[in-house]
C-alpha cells in the first residue's frame, strides 16, 4: 500500500534529519548543484530509503539532502524520477508524499524544458503559471485518501500566486530577466517530433518537458503550495535546423547555474524574509 510506503520512508528519514524541513526542492536534469549549497547536509541515498525507486537518468544524483539553505531547513531532491524510467506513476510522486509528511509547506519544483515559444531562448528562466497534462495520466487515479486530499482537487492555482509575486521580486532584485509561461508534460522519453511541437504550441504551451506535473498534481492534492521553475536547455524540434541531445541539456543548465543558484537562494531568503 502507497500509505504503508510512506509511512515507511518518513520513518527512515526521520531519524536521520534534526527537525522539520519547511521547503522541499525537486531539481531536474542538470540542476542539482543547488544541493550541494545546503549547509550541514544530511544526505540520504535513495536506494537506502524504503519503498524509493532509484534515478537512472545522468544528470541526476539520486539522493535526498537535507540542512539549511539561506537559513531555512529545506529536504532537496538531488534528481528526481521519471515516468519514462518504467516506474508506476505512484512511485514517480512518492517522494512528495514523503516530504508532506515530514512537513514541508511549499515545495520548489525545476526542470530542463524545450522552448516552444520563440521569444524564449536557451538559458533562460522561466517561471511556470499553468501546466498542460499531454500524457492521459494522473498520479491520482485509484482510490483516494480522504485524510490526503479531497478526491477532486482544484488546480485553478496550481502554481501559487503569492509565491510567483515573490519569485518576480528576487528576479528583479538580481536584475534578471524572468520569463513566464505554460508548461507541457509529454511522456517521453522520445523528444517531440517538429508536428508535435506545432500542436503545443497552438494548444498555448510555452515549453515542454518529461516531468513536474505529477509531482504538483500530488503536491497540490497534499496542500502544498508550489513554485515552478523551468530552465529553458533547447529549443524544441522543428524550431531550430539541429538535433536534439541530452548532452546540449546538460551543458545549457550547466551554462545557466549561476544564474539559477542566484535565483532560487534569493527566493528562499525572500520567503524566509516574509514569514
Amino acid at each position: 500500500m502507497l500509505k504503508e510506503k510512506v509511512n515507511e520512508a518518513v520513518k527512515y528519514i526521520s531519524e536521520r534529519i534534526s527537525t522539520k524541513p519547511q521547503i522541499g526542492l525537486i531539481l531536474g536534469s542538470g540542476l542539482g548543484v543547488l544541493a550541494d549549497e545546503i549547509e550541514e547536509p544530511v544526505k540520504v541515498a535513495y536506494q537506502d530509503i524504503p519503498g524509493f525507486p532509484v534515478s537512472t537518468v545522468e544528470g541526476h544524483a539520486g539522493q535526498l539532502v537535507y540542512g539549511s539553505l539561506q537559513g531555512v531547513p529545506v529536504i532537496a531532491m538531488q534528481g528526481r524520477f521519471h515516468f519514462y524510467e518504467g516506474y508506476p506513476i505512484d512511485m514517480v510522486t512518492l517522494p512528495v508524499r514523503v516530504m508532506k509528511e515530514l512537513g514541508i509547506e511549499t515545495m520548489i519544483v525545476t526542470n530542463a524544458a524545450g522552448g516552444v515559444n520563440q521569444n524564449l531562448k536557451p538559458g533562460d528562466l522561466m517561471l511556470i503559471t499553468d501546466h498542460i497534462n499531454n500524457t492521459g495520466q494522473n498520479p491520482l487515479i485509484g482510490p483516494n485518501d480522504s485524510e490526503v486530499g479531497v478526491r477532486f482537487p482544484d488546480m485553478s492555482t496550481a502554481y501559487d500566486q503569492d509565491l510567483r509575486v515573490v519569485a518576480k521580486k528576487a528576479a528583479e532584485k538580481l536584475g534578471l530577466t524572468l520569463k513566464d509561461g505554460v508548461y507541457v508534460w509529454n511522456s517521453g522519453p522520445s523528444y517531440e517530433t517538429p508536428a508535435e511541437v506545432k500542436m503545443i504550441r497552438y494548444l498555448g504551451g510555452d515549453a515542454v518537458g518529461m516531468s513536474t506535473v505529477p509531482e504538483v498534481i500530488v503536491a497540490r492534492h497534499a496542500g502544498i503550495n508550489v513554485l515552478g521553475v523551468s530552465c529553458i536547455s533547447n529549443m524544441a524540434a522543428g524550431i531550430l535546423d539541429q538535433p536534439l541531445s541530452h548532452t546540449e541539456v546538460i551543458e545549457t543548465t550547466e551554462y545557466a547555474r549561476e544564474n539559477f543558484l542566484s535565483f532560487i537562494r534569493e527566493v528562499i531568503f525572500s520567503l524566509n524574509r516574509n514569514k
